[in-house]
């Protein structure tokens, strides 16, 4: 698929496999959108958007066990409303396990909940998933070398067709959720959303830099969390407690 055909890479959604691949090798070729020896790029139906969430939380890439779920539940939900199906592989796929236990932690403590409306921002993955939008810097799944994509060695924003995945797919999605407040999860998400401010595709006061990645893996969450407390609680009440305005 070349770079200016990836906003098409959707409607390969209507063409499912009959069961969900356990491996990437098992991803079958239709599937491929970029391969060139290092970095591979696959589609997986994660094109569900919720424009009315007011927390967006984001992730570098689907790794290949969300692949996994996701192609479990679409091909589940065969036949069914897309704009279900889609809903239910977010909610299936979106941070599960200790790593959502840690973001609700930190999100907690930095008075997300109340600035929502709910009492805890589990609540967002239970009765207000309304509220959330849950999605990746790179949409669909990026594998290097066939192991899931960290976002390092090459860089995010340093590869061509990573850099065209931002600019056609991530940029646009980000607009279409114009009141929802950003959480990137690590340094290299950050870097995503800094190329798109700079690229003058996404306003600065959107998006909570400086929160650490949620990984139980993530030895320095904690003291990187405590260090950057109050500018991120601040950041949050700057834009969920206003009027967000619409972006651009």
């Amino acid at each position: 698929m070349s770079f200016d055909d990836l906003r098409k890479a959707p409607a390969l959604g209507c063409h499912l496999p009959e069961v969900a691949p356990v491996s990437v090798a098992a991803i079958p070729s239709r599937y491929c959108l970029f391969d060139d020896g290092v970095i591979s790029v696959m589609y997986a139906p994660f094109d569900h958007i919720n424009p009315d969430a007011r927390i967006m939380i984001l992730g570098i890439t689907p790794g290949l066990q969300q692949t996994r779920i996701a192609f479990e539940t679409a091909i589940l939900m065969r036949g069914e409303n897309q704009q279900l199906i889609g809903m239910e592989v977010k909610r299936r796929a979106a941070f599960a396990g200790a790593m959502r236990a840690n973001l609700i932690s930190m999100l907690d403590e930095l008075r997300v909940a109340p600035l929502l409306g709910i009492e805890s921002t589990a609540d967002l993955f239970s009765s207000r998933i309304d509220l959330l939008h849950s999605t990746s810097a790179l949409r669909y799944p990026v594998f290097k070398r066939g192991v899931n994509y960290s976002g390092h060695s090459p860089k995010l924003t340093q590869h061509p067709f990573l850099v065209a995945m931002l600019d056609q797919l991530l940029a646009p999605e980000l607009a279409a959720v114009p009141k929802a407040l950003i959480v990137p999860l690590g340094k290299a998400v950050e870097s995503a959303l800094r190329y798109l401010v700079s690229q003058g595709q996404l306003s600065r006061e959107r998006c909570l830099y400086g929160f650490p990645h949620p990984s139980g893996a993530n030895a320095h969450r904690r003291c990187t969390f405590e260090s950057q407390k109050d500018k991120l609680s601040a950041a949050a009440m700057a834009w969920l407690g206003s009027c967000a305005p619409t972006w651009p």
